[in-house]
């Protein structure tokens, strides 16, 4: 399936939003950043499903507690509470794509220098019990 040009330039602004967000992290959680990290991370968002089905998922009735944290934690970080508001955010985060953290783990552990490191037996339980993986039993 190929993406369209909205959905590329979507791409990209999501990507970018991510590395302003971590900037803003590294910078010792400098507003400016973080705001512009959400931002363009929103609106990569938007390129990327489309506004209805952006609607629909941050509406959906077991998501609606991750969008109120998230929308809490960027209204947070604009109004000056930058450590408090990213705080939330983060909660509102893994209320919102939750889900997908299995699949992330899952793909770095694919990886050729971070695959080995969890997969190892004394990493690998806290890695999936911290993503909720499911490991089945042999």
């Amino acid at each position: 399936m190929w993406l369209s040009e909205a959905q590329k330039f979507g791409v990209a602004f999501t990507f970018g939003g991510c590395l302003f967000l971590a900037f803003g992290v590294i910078t010792f959680f400098d507003r400016a950043l973080l705001a512009l990290g959400n931002i363009l991370f929103l609106v990569g968002l938007l390129l990327i499903i489309g506004p209805q089905k952006t609607y629909t998922f941050f509406s959906r009735p077991n998501k609606r507690r991750g969008s109120i944290f998230f929308v809490a934690g960027v209204l947070m970080i604009l109004a000056k509470w930058t450590f408090l508001g990213f705080v939330i955010e983060c909660v509102g985060i893994a209320g919102l794509f939750g889900d997908f953290f299995g699949v992330v783990v899952q793909f770095l552990r694919s990886l050729p220098v971070i695959g080995p490191v969890l997969c190892h037996p004394a990493v690998a339980p806290w890695v999936d019990r911290l993503a909720g993986v499911r490991v089945l039993p042999v």
